[in-house]
């Protein structure tokens, strides 16, 4: 039933979907997952202004 909803559903919720799942996988530590992906954030928002000043 949630495959089934997923396959309508936009590619980022996909995406966050799959980064969640995998992320739990790992059993680290929330504070640690949200450190990471706070790092994960910038690089992708400097990359999306190097870009955009192109």
């Amino acid at each position: 039933m949630i495959s089934s909803s997923l396959d309508s559903a936009p590619e980022h919720i996909k995406l966050a979907i799959d980064l969640i799942m995998l992320l739990e996988k790992e059993e680290l530590e929330s504070q640690v997952i949200l450190d990471a992906l706070e790092v994960v954030k910038n690089d992708f928002k400097k990359k999306l202004v190097q870009i955009s000043s192109v």
